[in-house]
């Protein structure tokens, strides 16, 4: 299988407004607009993109409709620490706070109006522990 685009689509029962916390607050446009689906993009990269669904619409089988959970995103990103700060200052929860992991990573996670977990990263060089388990040349920064 060759894949030529792959995002996520959370399903909701406020598309209008999942779509505006994304755009006011993830920097998102959006590229389709009606009441039911919205198709954002993000104004700094075009590969970058997330759809926002109904979840009791019709296209969503039967058994799978409802709303999305259990669902972490990343965002990777240059400066978690201005986005942090950009967050706090909207009055966003802050679940995990701004942190380096040894694993390699700098975060911190909030959540979106539906529950959905945003996790906002910036890769940093691994402890001498994790950088063993990356494959060759994976390890971030």
């Amino acid at each position: 299988m060759k894949t030529t685009s792959y995002y996520p689509v959370l399903m909701t029962g406020d598309v209008a407004g999942t779509a505006a916390f994304y755009v006011r607050h993830f920097g998102f446009r959006p590229l389709f607009e009606s009441d039911w689906y919205v198709h954002l993009q993000s104004v700094d990269n075009k590969h970058v993109n997330l759809g926002i669904v109904q979840g009791d619409h019709e296209t969503i089988p039967e058994e799978g409709r409802g709303r999305t959970s259990g669902l972490l995103i990343n965002f990777e990103v240059r400066d978690p620490d201005a986005i942090h700060d950009r967050i706090l200052a909207a009055g966003l929860p802050i679940l995990r706070t701004l942190r380096d992991e040894p694993f390699g990573q700098r975060h911190f996670i909030t959540k979106d109006p539906n529950g959905v977990l945003i996790d906002v990263i910036k890769p940093i060089p691994p402890s001498e522990e994790f950088l063993a388990r990356y494959a060759e040349g994976a390890a971030g920064a």
